[in-house]
């Protein structure tokens, strides 16, 4: 356990020393929520949806929370060409204890940046429906985190240099954003991208925490919540095979 909290406490110091990258980590999901959430609210308002920034702001939430678990893999590599890796590795500590530190550090520092962009949502006009359901809004956030740190760490143990991260990434957060129904209602989709939606774990993740925020949900609370705690689990343990088969 020891070697877990030293390991989530070094994520943590990591994140916390760069305020640069704090700040320019906001960029991105920043003009999701002004432009689109402002420049196409008229149109959502016309439509019968009501306010397009209370529906797109969980939405870009979880994108900030996906981004920040997601990329944490690259960590891994950055570690292992600076030769912190090695030297982590050869630890008497089991690996998958070293792997679930960096993942849960991982996941923290996502909670933290989603949490830290919350609040820049509040200030542009988002208010969540409920103010007691902020404590379940958390714990989706939480299992976004969890499920998309594992990935990264599964992704970032499989490969040996930092390009062939980036492509996997490139290739695959921009689909699981777009694909999740973050930017547009599940309702009514045609059957083939509704299928797709399906299949996208951050679609889960982003409708309960539409049900916990703003009080609508497609697939229901419950669904989403048991099906993000199966793949954290599932996840975290091919990333911890993963790990242990990992040479630095």
């Amino acid at each position: 356990m020891k070697v877990i909290y030293i390991l989530w406490l070094r994520e943590l110091r990591r994140y916390t020393r760069s305020r640069a990258q704090i700040i320019a980590s906001l960029g991105q999901p920043l003009m999701y929520l002004l432009v689109l959430g402002f420049g196409l609210g008229p149109m959502f308002r016309k439509a019968g949806g009501g306010s397009y920034l209370q529906f797109v702001a969980p939405g870009v939430i979880s994108m900030m929370v996906l981004f920040s678990a997601i990329f944490s893999g690259i960590a891994i590599l950055w570690d292992r060409q600076f030769g912190f890796l090695k030297e982590t590795l050869i630890a008497p500590v089991p690996r998958v204890q070293i792997m679930i530190g960096r993942t849960a550090g991982a996941a923290t520092v996502a909670m933290l940046q989603g949490t830290l962009f919350a609040v820049v949502c509040l200030i542009a006009g988002f208010r969540p429906v409920s103010w007691a359901a902020i404590p379940a809004a958390f714990a989706f956030l939480a299992l976004i985190a969890a499920v998309f740190a594992a990935f990264g760490t599964t992704v970032g143990s499989s490969l040996k240099d930092m390009q062939g991260f980036q492509m996997v990434m490139n290739f695959l957060v921009m689909p699981l954003f777009f694909l999740s129904g973050a930017l547009y209602p599940l309702d009514n989709l045609p059957q083939a991208l509704a299928a797709i939606t399906r299949i996208d774990p951050l679609t889960y993740g982003i409708d309960g925490l539409r049900s916990m925020l703003i009080a609508q949900s497609h697939f229901g609370p419950a669904l989403d919540a048991a099906v993000l705690v199966v793949l954290a689990l599932v996840l975290t343990a091919v990333g911890a095979w993963r790990f242990s088969k990992i040479e630095a």
